[in-house]
């Protein structure tokens, strides 16, 4: 599928093509509200909204903003849909985050709803920019500020954009000298701006950036204080501009009063006049803001990626993250509801597999598609030592994503590896756990439960497959799973219940380990000429996924014929060997009075063919071709080659819910299309 826009066509965004996300580049167009008249606008949608305990104001702490600043924005996430790059950039230390903005240096830049997508299902809240810098800013400011009217307006404008793409707020970014008399529509802007945002998206933010002062010059001050005050006193927070020195953030927290959370001290990545030099030595900067007690603004953390740090882009963003662990703590706590559900997918990859069966071995990415984010713990590799990781080349359960452990592992010795860290409360309902693993016969893995209870009572369960006894007393109690084969080659599904009334569940680890079995050969794998017997301290197991949920937690799926299904903007074009391109945006909706929600859809294409001189008692194989993913309730089918012996396209929506359960094939609603003569 080609994903370029040939620069020869100007881009008018009401006619069909493929979803992406853009930028508004001009006042008149924020002013206009074109941008919902647009055929993207539908697809632009984040369809996640913020995970529970987080739609509130922040918490009263210190915080970490990152504004995300990479090459002009909208590179490998502008396709909605997904692209085809496995090798996209992206975050995947969400636990470390509170704030995450999309800059880029347009007017108004609207994120991703990728981005904001998997922000949300990490409690991360995510940002726009509005930004006015040069001569081009100047003019938009006369126009902006002209009148306390103009001022309300563009303000109203941005916060309609951000209740109904579903972000959670704006940075301002004013780097423009200023008349003075156009300083007190500015602050009815900023003020203006923070009011409607709040009213219309709970727990919503508007930042200003420490730029033009409240005297109207360009002058950028590295902290908070009286001259530009004014405008933190009217938002929700300044960022601060990045060469500051030492004892600023202490200067600025005595300027903040009880609000200096809401101060976050700029730290460039790149380096650029920042305090403590950013790339590598970023958690310099980290150090003097955390023990100032103030909260840190990290711009441009892709410079891992950007500047294609050694060895590779997995294990330096891994490293660069840990530096700032280690720095600043991991001071948020995922606060999880259930029923909770991880494929550990990174939001890219080789492949995608749904069930255990890999149905895609296309190279794509997708930042919707993240799964809840483990918090592997980062070491620089020791020898042999087990190092979790998420291998994308490595088999998937779901999505493209699994966390692999490799390495060595003597015969009686076992090793725990963080996976989760977090505050589930359960009730008085048992609780059922699922996870996958693929493994050789001579590795097994269990899970390891963490729990408090209110009387701090903490206890530790082993989950585990039997042929684990001699390692049981290392645990409070060993749960015994039951085993069963899923539908797909090399998967084992492990099941587990646990009661645990008046219990937190605040850890999982995985727990790699030896069966008590005696060591034999791969029965499983296919011999080949380079094949090497394992020795017999070789460890290797794949994790593919991990539910959790309540004992009478059912998926409920409507059934197909409560559901409206239709196609529109259907376009055919003449391919080669009398075949037939397709294009087509195809939209569902439950039928009057159902209200369902749903994470995301599979969508599949089946080419029907035509019934050669009657039926001649053959039965035609239906196959299901994967299309990709949806996350609103619409997609857009761009470019389907249709072969000549096709009658009939029949596009299946699989619905997916919360606990990883994916409806049956021949269950799921679906839009048939005839195919009529050209």
């Amino acid at each position: 599928m080609s994903h370029s826009i040939n620069s020869e066509f100007k881009f008018d965004p009401k006619e069909p093509s493929m979803p992406i996300s853009y930028p508004i580049k001009t006042l008149k167009e924020l002013e206009s509200r074109s941008y919902f008249e647009s055929f993207h606008y539908p697809f632009n949608k984040a369809s996640v909204p913020i995970e529970s305990g987080y739609s509130e104001p922040l918490p009263n702490r210190r915080r970490i903003l990152v504004c995300h600043d990479m090459a002009g924005g909208y590179l490998d996430d502008k396709w909605v849909q997904g692209g085809t790059n496995a090798e996209a950039y992206a975050i995947w230390h969400w636990h470390l985050i509170d704030v995450f903005v999309y800059f880029s240096h347009n007017l108004v830049t609207l994120p991703p709803p990728s981005w904001t997508n998997t922000a949300h299902r990490h409690g991360v809240k995510v940002l726009g920019t509005f930004i006015t810098e040069g001569d081009e800013g100047t003019t938009v400011c006369n126009e902006l500020l002209s009148t306390k009217e103009s001022a309300q307006m563009y303000a109203k404008h941005l916060a309609e954009l951000a209740v109904n793409l579903g972000f959670d707020g704006w940075l301002l970014n004013m780097e423009v000298s200023l008349k003075p008399e156009q300083i007190s529509n500015l602050k009815e802007f900023v003020n203006h701006l923070s009011l409607t945002t709040h009213s219309s998206v709970p727990g919503s933010l508007v930042i200003w950036y420490d730029s033009v002062t409240i005297n109207g010059d360009l002058w950028w001050q590295n902290e908070l204080n009286e001259h530009n005050k004014p405008f933190f006193d009217i938002c929700d927070g300044i960022f601060t501009n990045y060469s500051w020195q030492e004892d600023y953030p202490r200067r600025s927290a005595a300027v903040a009063g009880d609000r200096k959370f809401d101060v976050y001290m700029g730290i460039d990545v790149f380096g650029r006049n920042t305090y403590g030099g950013g790339m590598w030595n970023t958690n310099v900067a980290l150090d003097v803001i955390r023990k100032d007690d103030v909260s840190a603004a990290i711009f441009a953390p892709g410079w891992v990626y950007e500047t294609k740090q050694a060895p590779d882009f997995e294990t330096a963003q891994n490293r660069w993250w840990s530096l700032v662990e280690k720095s600043w703590g991991i001071v948020r706590k995922y606060l999880g509801t259930l029923p909770f559900y991880t494929n550990f997918d990174q939001g890219r990859g080789y492949h995608i597999s749904v069930d255990g069966d890999q149905v895609s071995d296309a190279t794509w990415c997708n930042i919707s598609s993240q799964g809840v984010q483990p918090l592997l713990e980062f070491a620089d590799s020791t020898a042999n030592s087990i190092q979790p990781l998420v291998d994308l080349k490595e088999a998937s359960y779901s999505g493209g994503g699994n966390i692999t452990f490799k390495g060595s592992l003597e015969k009686d010795n076992y090793l725990k590896r963080r996976i989760f860290q977090g505050e589930f409360t359960l009730s008085e309902l048992p609780i059922h756990f699922f996870y996958s693993v693929k493994s050789d016969s001579n590795s097994s893995l269990g899970l390891v439960l963490e729990f408090t209870s209110t009387i701090n009572k903490a206890m530790s369960i082993l989950l585990t497959s039997h042929g684990m006894d001699h390692l049981s007393s290392g645990f409070s109690k060993v749960v015994p799973t039951s085993e069963h084969k899923g539908n797909a080659p090399g998967w084992v599904i492990h099941e587990g219940t646990i009661e645990m009334n008046g219990y937190i569940l605040t850890g999982i680890h995985a727990l790699c380990y030896r069966p008590n079995a005696p060591f034999k050969e791969l029965k499983s794998r296919p011999f080949g000429p380079d094949y090497t017997v394992p020795s017999s301290t070789d460890y290797s197991a794949v994790l593919g996924h991990i539910t959790v949920k309540t004992s009478n937690y059912k998926p409920d799926f409507p059934v197909s014929t409560s559901w409206l299904v239709d196609g529109e903007y259907i376009n055919w074009k003449s391919g080669p060997q009398d075949s037939r391109i397709l294009s087509v945006k195809i939209s569902w909706e439950l039928k009057e009075g159902k209200n369902f929600a749903f994470p995301h859809y599979n969508v599949y294409v089946e080419k029907i063919p035509k019934l050669a001189g009657g039926n001649s008692g053959t039965t035609i194989e239906h196959v299901q071709e994967y299309l990709g993913v949806a996350h609103v309730n619409c997609f857009y089918v761009s470019e389907l080659k249709v072969p000549a012996s096709i009658s009939n396209l029949k596009f299946i929506i699989q619905v997916c819910s919360f606990d990883g359960t994916n409806q049956n094939l021949e269950d799921c609603p679906y839009y048939q299309l005839e195919i009529k003569g050209l």
